[in-house]
């Protein structure tokens, strides 16, 4: 297990806004990854983190098991297990420094993203384009979540503008990051990083993932987000730069 102090100081935080999203506020566990690879090497801290979001997805899946679309799925988990091919790939050929820019580069394009959609519609002609270009939103998707976990705006690009129910949507939501994140876990093996001593770290996280995803369930019916979520998106957008600018170094 890691024991140095530095990395529990920013991993706790991380792990927090991971169980907030899971919870309910979601988007912010985006943020989770590149704090954590400012410490650490960013695929030993998605390795840590990918354990914990397993445990999280089980609550989410089982609850909207039955509100499903799966026709969406159907199309983009596909591409999705493309993408975290050809991530595991840049992963596997490329040096630690450059897997930390790309972390950057998606979490400063995430937080960008997400500050952009506060102000401005989701674009509507994704809905009427071929229901097999989903899967190449889906390769993308995979890929960013096997990077940095940050699968999200992909995804929202491609169902958000189908318009599904409040419930269809979390449903399918729910399983589609679920079943992504169980096809990143022969990646992460075949880099090595499920060690010994990172899953004892995540097993030493576990507790906090797991209180503060009930947290996120709790909170996100009793308080207004919009400004949390404006103060994590800048943050995710400075966060991402200092990655880019530590690995240029």
């Amino acid at each position: 297990m890691i024991a140095d102090w530095h990395f529990y100081a920013l991993a706790i935080p991380a792990v927090i806004l991971l169980g907030l999203s899971k919870g309910g506020f979601a988007g912010l566990g985006a943020l989770s990854l590149p704090a954590m690879a400012l410490v650490i090497n960013p695929v030993q801290a998605a390795a840590i983190l990918l354990p914990l979001l397993i445990v999280q997805d089980v609550v989410g899946v089982w609850a909207f098991r039955r509100t499903v679309e799966w026709r969406v799925l159907g199309w983009m988990l596909p591409g999705a297990a493309a993408g975290v091919a050809l991530a595991y790939l840049f992963a596997a050929g490329v040096t630690p420094d450059a897997v930390m820019a790309a972390v950057g580069l998606i979490s400063a394009l995430f937080g960008a993203y997400r500050l952009w959609l506060g102000s401005h519609a989701i674009p509507r002609e994704t809905a009427r384009m071929p229901e097999w270009v989903g899967s190449l939103f889906g390769v993308a998707s995979g890929f960013t979540s096997q990077i940095a976990h940050a699968g999200q705006p992909p995804f929202q690009l491609w169902v958000l503008p189908r318009n599904l129910s409040p419930a269809l949507l979390v449903g399918t939501t729910a399983v589609y990051f679920a079943a992504v994140n169980w096809i990143k876990v022969p990646a992460y093996l075949a880099l090595g990083q499920f060690t010994r001593e990172n899953l004892l770290t995540a097993a030493a996280l576990l507790p906090v993932a797991v209180i503060s995803t009930m947290a996120g369930v709790w909170l996100v019916r009793r308080i207004s987000p919009e400004r949390f979520y404006t103060a994590i998106y800048w943050l995710m957008i400075l966060v991402g730069a200092a990655l880019v600018w530590e690995a240029a170094r």
